[in-house]
């Protein structure tokens, strides 16, 4: 675990060094672009934190090379380096869109390429799927399956993009959930080495979002751009397909000694990984279907996503981004309370996840739907008649 705590802190001052870095090298040659009418934001403001992110992470990984802990993932390098190749790719088409505005085909076409070169070249696709012991026999259903997978959260995290600070605390209260959730999960079905791949890319996910998160807050100063969305996407589908590469089904579907019930015990490995991005996939899933009624791209944008409706609901960009915060704790935290309830038989099993999520999730939608103090029509005060002074200066 200290090694895992090292790589969070190292990606987290690397990043906050180099965005500020980047804050002001943007402001000094005036690196940003005007403002748009589906912005939120009313000063124009650099979009280039999603540079400081992937050097951040990127450092990360190399620093992990020489570290014999991480070594067991570096056995097979061809791995690292494909991930590390299709994060560049995808930054650069980031950065590019940032400043010029690529068209929407442009960014697809390079999301499926950058997809195609983990699942190809890194070899990270998805062979098993816990569920029931399900093996994937085709290698092109596996290939196929494995691109599609990492575009979609690549879409979802990117569409989420629009209020200070909303995706990089998202993802961080995600990798934070999953970060646990690997951990644990190595560790409970006997393998040698508590290191994995999976864990170690949530970790370093969670230095870049602490990293970054300081100059994004609201008002924020930096945003990271579909650069830094689309990366964090890229990288947390891929440590959500890798921890199915250590995963034997047969073990999680038929063994009662890795959890009480089967039923959770085969489920749960592949659903949190999903709704850890429950939130933005939701997004991503509206967006979709309200653009393609209207007859327009899927990809072209509009100022009709969920934190955008919470603005005209009367919440505040902060108040948004909080709810937003809540939701994704709620929903993650309560897949993580049913593993942890069934695999240490805790009373009640799952029960006591189920019952934390039902009270999140009331609570949630009564702080989002509630209209908020500020939409309501305030009560206008009542005038008094101004009395006759007695001052001889009035009637002069």
């Amino acid at each position: 675990m200290k090694q895992y705590i090292f790589t969070i802190i190292f990606t987290a001052t690397i990043t906050y060094a180099l965005a500020w870095g980047v804050w002001r090298l943007s402001l000094k040659y005036r690196l940003y672009p005007g403002i748009r009418d589906r912005d939120v934001h009313k000063t124009p403001t650099p979009r280039l934190g999603g540079i400081a992110m992937f050097l951040g992470v990127t450092a990360a990984f190399l620093v992990s090379s020489q570290n014999p802990y991480f070594a067991i993932f570096w056995a097979d390098p061809v791995s690292v380096w494909a991930i590390l190749g299709a994060t560049l790719l995808i930054v650069l088409v980031g950065v590019a869109d940032d400043v010029w505005d690529l068209d929407w085909m442009i960014k697809l076409g390079a999301q499926f390429l950058a997809a195609g070169i983990i699942a190809w070249f890194g070899q990270l696709q998805i062979y098993s799927l816990p569920i029931g012991g399900l093996w994937v026999n085709s290698s092109w259903v596996s290939f196929t399956l494995t691109v599609f997978s990492i575009v979609i959260v690549m879409n979802a995290v990117n569409f989420i993009d629009g209020l200070d600070g909303l995706v990089a605390g998202v993802c961080l209260i995600a990798n934070g959930v999953f970060f646990a959730y690997s951990y644990m999960l190595v560790r409970d079905t006997g393998a040698s080495s508590y290191f994995n791949l999976a864990s170690f890319i949530a970790a370093v996910l969670i230095g870049a979002c602490i990293g970054f998160l300081p100059l994004n807050w609201s008002p924020a100063k930096l945003f990271m751009g579909d650069a830094g969305a689309l990366m964090l996407g890229l990288l947390m589908a891929t440590s959500a397909i890798s921890i199915t590469g250590i995963l034997d089904p047969a073990i999680v579907g038929d063994n009662d000694e890795f959890g009480r019930s089967q039923l959770l015990g085969a489920f749960i490995p592949i659903l949190l990984p999903i709704v850890v991005v429950l939130l933005p996939l939701l997004d991503f899933g509206l967006a979709v279907i309200r653009r393609m009624r209207a007859g327009k791209s899927p990809f072209s944008p509009d100022r009709k996503h969920l934190h955008h409706r919470m603005l005209d609901m009367g919440h505040t960009d902060r108040d948004a981004v909080l709810v937003f915060y809540s939701w994704t704790a709620i929903v993650s935290l309560s897949f993580l309370l049913m593993y942890i309830g069934t695999q240490y038989q805790w009373p009640g099993d799952y029960l006591i996840g189920v019952v934390f999520g039902v009270v999140g999730v009331a609570a949630c939608l009564a702080v989002t739907f509630l209209p908020s103090r500020r939409s309501l029509p305030q009560p206008q005060s009542v005038s008094t008649p101004e009395r006759p002074s007695n001052d001889l200066r009035a009637v002069v």
